[in-house]
């Protein structure tokens, strides 16, 4: 390691150590961690363990015990008193944009890609320091961003990136203006389809090419855009995008790589139409009905579904427009879609889907805590941890990290949350990530530690 990066690292430590966040550098992290004391949620169990003790040896959990662990306290281990606090798996959002969460619309539409490469890394760290170890991109040009992470040039969680969302022509993946069209048949790419944000492709064969070059570029899942959304300016929310077998050119592309695609959705046309073409996973769905909960069970298709409601997350649209009645519509189809979720058992991720706004992203763990509306807080916190887990495990042989996440097991990634409280007495603990998360652990590496 050459003296200026050690010197970055130094400056970084120095930086996050005066705002009580202490990312630690790579080349100063001890070989291994033992947590003395803590009550354990596992990522499955509705109640905490009895007073317990974990043993970090690298990147994986080595020993849980409600027995005194005989290590050797000379050699290069910190441990970490807990004092009788919970010690959890890291978060994960499985609908999360690291490219576009914190800068402004007008931002992302003109801006140089450096310039929104350097605040995506800043926001990933705000990111992993709210205690998100994991997060599964589902669409923008995060694949720089990743490597740098994983690279340790930048600090931030785990990235599933899906790459460019995939859209038709007219669809809620095409970003360009009336102007703009028609397009001739040699047009260059629009800018956003440059930076790999979203990328129109039309016809099966076409459908095909744009997705094996997101595989290509290091896609651990397939994204398209399956109907409209809120946001949408030219694609209504009811639009159904896609034929069956434009779908299927994916689905087989995704399947040739050993993994899946997803869609974005909100009505059961939309819907039933993808998982008839072989889609694994449905994001949003908030405007389905009884039959379509019933077609998801019956296939075992994921439902990733955030908790849009008309409070103070919801984006701000003029009363009276098209979009401001689509987020009236989707936030009152919300509580129906959970009903469903629960009656038919549906196989249930949780994720955030922040768009545009440092401000929204702060709110992340907020966000999770508003579940209790639909769900018991230990099953919010195992939704938030073992079942976004077995989504993101999906991806097969294009999983980006083999191992198992989102439990506090023997032989686990040690991705780990200790808090300061009982989450599962008090889910807002997670709302308040700067106070009452007091140890971050990603990979087996402490990024902040403010108990010592």
């Amino acid at each position: 390691m050459d003296r200026m990066y050690r010197i970055l690292l130094r400056s970084i430590l120095m930086v996050n150590c005066a705002t009580g966040s202490a990312v630690l550098a790579q080349d100063a992290q001890p070989t291994a961690v033992l947590f003395e004391n803590v009550h354990i949620f596992n990522g499955k169990a509705s109640t905490l363990s009895a007073p317990s003790n974990v043993l970090v040896r690298g990147n994986k959990i080595e020993k849980i015990s409600t027995e005194a662990l005989d290590v050797d306290r000379r050699a290069d281990i910190h441990v970490i008193e807990g004092g009788g606090r919970t010690l959890m798996p890291g978060l994960i959002d499985a609908h999360w944009h690291a490219m576009m969460a914190a800068v402004s619309l007008n931002v992302a539409l003109t801006a140089d890609i450096g310039y929104i490469n350097l605040l995506a890394a800043q926001q990933s760290q705000a990111t992993l320091m709210r205690g998100f170890t994991s997060v599964r991109d589902v669409a923008g040009p995060s694949f720089g961003l990743k490597r740098a992470i994983d690279g340790g040039v930048a600090i931030g969680p785990r990235i599933w990136p899906s790459g460019a969302m995939i859209s038709q022509t007219s669809g809620h993946g095409d970003f360009r203006l009336l102007y703009e069209i028609p397009a001739a048949r040699n047009a260059p790419l629009s800018h956003l389809e440059q930076l790999n944000v979203g990328i129109i492709a039309d016809g099966a064969d076409e459908v095909l090419k744009r997705a094996r070059e997101q595989l290509m570029l290091g896609a651990s899942q397939l994204k398209l855009a399956a109907g409209g959304g809120v946001a949408s300016h030219y694609d209504p929310i009811d639009a159904s995008q896609y034929t069956e077998a434009e779908f299927r050119a994916a689905v087989e592309a995704a399947e040739n790589w050993g993994t899946y695609v997803t869609v974005h959705a909100y009505t059961p046309r939309a819907i039933q139409m993808a998982i008839r073409s072989g889609v694994k996973c449905v994001e949003h769905g908030q405007l389905m009905d009884e039959a379509t909960a019933k077609l998801m069970a019956k296939k075992g298709v994921w439902l990733s579904i955030q908790p849009f409601l008309d409070d103070e997350d919801a984006n701000p649209y003029p009363e009276g427009s098209v979009n401001r009645i689509n987020q009236l519509a989707v936030s009152k189809g919300t509580d129906t879609a959970y009903g469903f979720a629960r009656k038919y058992k549906l196989k249930t991720a949780w994720g955030t889907d922040v768009l545009y706004s440092a401000t929204s992203a702060a709110r992340q763990g907020a966000r999770l805590a508003k579940m209790v509306r639909w769900y018991t807080p230990g099953e919010v916190l195992a939704m938030a941890t073992s079942a976004n887990a077995e989504l993101l495990a999906m991806s097969g042989p294009r999983n980006p990290y083999p191992g198992k996440l989102g439990v506090v097991e023997e032989g686990a990634l040690a991705d780990l949350l200790l808090v300061d409280g009982d989450p599962i007495a008090n889910i807002n603990l997670v709302a308040d990530p700067e106070r009452k998360f007091v140890v971050i652990m990603k990979d087996g590496k402490i990024y902040k530690n403010i108990i010592q």
